[in-house]
């Protein structure tokens, strides 16, 4: 079996040393070192040129080595034929984890605020509030997102979120479909957007969905920069109809020097750095699908080409 890989992060070598290790009959190419197509039966990829995939006459699998799909499947090229499957943990991301309990707590505690207060030089004490006085809500319940929903529930905030589809999930509030968004919105005093890019969900956090919000609250955007319609988070965030952003993903990044987001005082500006995405943390995923694929058995982590993610 060969796989061809071209990882976006990390040392690509050590990413072929641990699939080596992990299955030594496993032959590993290097993008863009292809050598003859027909030999290939696996790409693990991140981003490739369009087109690339299209060119293996034999391809069985390609492994998503990024958590969001839309770059993967933007290209239309690709053979329709060949399952997709992520290499994320199916349990969620620690570090996620981490970067969404980070920044809920920094606005639960009001931490923008007296940032604000301390630029003036003024001593301005606030209401403080407990977690379980604090209602949150987690947009997308994927791997991550779930895994961010239970972390913040098991603080202690009073959790809700918002999927696809019904889900059942311990301690968490879930509502479903384009119907319940607004219900959902409207209890939200700190939003985590999780979703996935797709056309149904572009500029989802718009005018319309801030003004749903409860006055005061805030926005952690740690999906993608798209998600967002930037005007419109700024101008909800000058009226006061939001208290804050903290914002790690951009409609173009690097973020360009010029963008009014900088320089926003209510934004923080993270750059695209919630987490870091190792082979150690992809490479036993992807040889559990390999595995399986050579045996003939059921894949795990598989991609919806038709809902994008």
């Amino acid at each position: 079996m060969a796989l061809l890989l071209a990882p976006t992060g990390g040392n690509p070598g050590e990413w072929a040393n641990l699939l080596t290790q992990a299955m030594p009959e496993l032959e590993i190419r290097i993008f863009p070192e292809i050598g003859d197509p027909s030999g290939i039966d696996v790409a693990a990829v991140a981003r490739i040129p369009p087109g690339t995939l299209a060119k293996l006459p034999n391809l069985k699998l390609i492994v998503s080595l990024f958590a969001g799909q839309e770059v993967l499947l933007a290209d239309k090229t690709m053979p329709p034929h060949v399952p997709i499957v992520r290499a994320g943990d199916p349990d969620g991301d620690i570090m996620m984890n981490e970067c969404a309990l980070l920044h809920v707590l920094r606005h639960h505690r009001l931490i923008p605020e007296y940032a604000l207060a301390q630029a003036r030089h003024e001593w301005k004490r606030l209401q403080v509030l407990r977690a379980h006085e604090r209602k949150v809500g987690v947009m997308g319940l994927g791997p991550i997102g779930l895994g961010v929903a239970k972390a913040l529930k098991d603080h202690g905030f009073e959790m809700a979120a918002w999927a696809r589809r019904p889900r059942t999930v311990e301690g968490v509030t879930i509502y479903h479909g384009p119907e319940q968004l607004g219900d959902f919105l409207g209890r939200s005093e700190i939003v985590v957007n999780l979703l996935p890019l797709t056309p149904e969900t572009r500029g989802i956090l718009d005018q319309k969905a801030f003004a749903m919000m409860p006055r005061g609250s805030a926005l952690v955007n740690l999906a993608r920069g798209p998600h967002v319609v930037d005007a419109d988070l700024i101008a909800a965030l000058d009226e006061g109809r939001l208290a804050g952003a903290t914002l790690d993903v951009f409609h173009q990044e690097p973020l360009p020097p010029e963008s009014p987001l900088w320089a926003h005082p209510r934004i923080t500006v993270i750059p695209h750095a919630s987490r870091r995405h190792e082979a150690q943390d992809a490479v036993p995923i992807i040889v559990e699908n390999l595995r399986r694929l050579r045996r003939g058995d059921p894949l795990i982590q598989l991609v919806d080409r038709v809902a994008g993610y």
